[in-house]
């Protein structure tokens, strides 16, 4: 009965290792780092998009607080530059 258990806590182990190295082995491929550098571009890309966003909230604030009357320049337009 005891060598039934250990085989099959040995058979469980030998899975779980199995599967760990297979993901980690297509993680380390060409489309795992392919799929790993669009997530990183995907992230840069929205992070600027809310800088930009709050930097236009930002300074239409400020020109209300000033009284300044020019034309803003909406995040549309600096994105098409």
């Amino acid at each position: 009965m005891k060598r039934l258990v250990w085989m099959g806590i040995g058979v469980a182990i030998g899975v779980i290792a199995f599967r760990k190295l297979t993901e980690a082995q297509s993680n380390l491929g060409p489309e795992g780092l392919n799929r790993a550098v669009g997530r990183l571009a995907d992230g840069l890309y929205d992070f600027a998009d809310a800088v930009r966003s709050g930097m236009h909230e930002r300074e239409t604030d400020l020109r209300t607080a000033l009284g300044v009357e020019s034309p803003v320049v909406s995040p549309q337009d600096v994105a098409r530059r």
